[in-house]
């Protein structure tokens, strides 16, 4: 399975994702979307799961789950918006964490891309950074990445450019 893996678009859609997502199954968003018309967007371009993130509104909280705890060919993946700092997380990531067991934790809310190996959680931490114009982050960014017979295969941290989205004439 193919995963594009987005963050805090904070309602702009990064129509990079149509090059850069084109061979995915899904696309996995860590929270911090928009509008709900974003989400119809994505879903029309690809199968897409979202999890709510703090600037979510309501119509958006009631759409789309806190986190999504999903095992995947034998990889046990844990999605939600804010984790906190690793390897101390948030005080819900960490029941999370207890509870599930994951393999993969995925998360956004820091704006800066991230993946790295929790000794302590034994687990990968993904955070694909922001792909929205709205925050401090200096660069726009995605990743991607397979699951395949229970190994994460094919990891890609994917640059945008800059968070400054120049006018096309």
């Amino acid at each position: 399975m193919k995963i594009g893996l987005v963050s805090d678009t904070h309602g702009f859609f990064p129509t990079e994702i149509y090059a850069y997502f084109k061979e995915v199954d899904e696309i996995w968003h860590a929270g911090d979307i928009g509008p709900m018309s974003l989400i119809d967007r994505f879903n029309e371009f690809k199968p897409s799961r979202f999890v709510y993130g703090n600037i979510d509104d309501g119509k958006v909280r009631q759409a789309c789950p806190e986190y999504i705890f999903q095992a995947i060919d034998g990889i046990k993946l844990l999605m939600i918006h804010i984790a906190g700092k690793e390897p101390r997380y948030t005080k819900q990531t960490g029941s999370l964490i207890k509870a599930h067991s994951p393999n993969v934790l995925i998360c956004g809310h820091s704006h800066l891309l991230k993946v790295f190996r929790d000794h302590t959680n034994n687990l990968i931490y993904m955070n694909p950074g922001a792909a929205g114009k709205v925050g401090f982050h200096k660069k726009r960014s995605l990743i991607r990445f397979q699951i395949n017979n229970g190994k994460l295969e094919n990891l890609e941290a994917i640059d945008l450019g800059p968070r400054a989205i120049k006018k096309q004439d």
